[in-house]
């Protein structure tokens, strides 16, 4: 078994980056990823008691990483309310480098994972001289 990932976006953000990452492994990827992708006009209360469901659907014993592309956006908030279901971590501030750092530390724990992410993601972040 392996954490299964989940990504939480804005419209077609989750998908670009997945596919991003798909070309840069060249196969299948080491951990199952799914995504949703919000609407501008997605309504929480809605979608809340659904991603409920797939989270429990997604977990099978080793936990489910939740990544979301903003902070205190809607995807992030609607995280935040389904973060009680057992075995969950939410990191937001997706980026590809957070994605491609996830998917080389397939056998770690939900835990170390998580922490992968963060460094993932802000060591992909630099400012360049020129």
């Amino acid at each position: 078994m392996s954490v299964n990932i989940l990504i939480i976006s804005h419209n077609e953000i989750g998908s670009a980056l997945l596919n991003a990452v798909k070309q840069t492994f060249n196969s299948e990827l080491p951990l199952p990823v799914a995504t949703v992708e919000l609407e501008p006009n997605a309504d929480p209360e809605v979608l809340i008691p659904k991603l409920k469901k797939v989270v429990c659907a997604l977990n099978q014993g080793d936990g489910v990483l939740i990544l979301t592309d903003l902070f205190g956006s809607t995807p992030s908030n609607i995280a935040n309310n389904i973060k009680d279901c057992e075995g969950t971590r939410i990191v937001t501030g997706l980026n590809l480098p957070m994605l491609i750092r996830v998917m080389n530390y397939p056998d770690l724990d939900l835990p170390q994972l998580a922490e992968k992410a963060c460094s993932g993601g802000q060591c992909g972040i630099m400012v360049c001289e020129t």
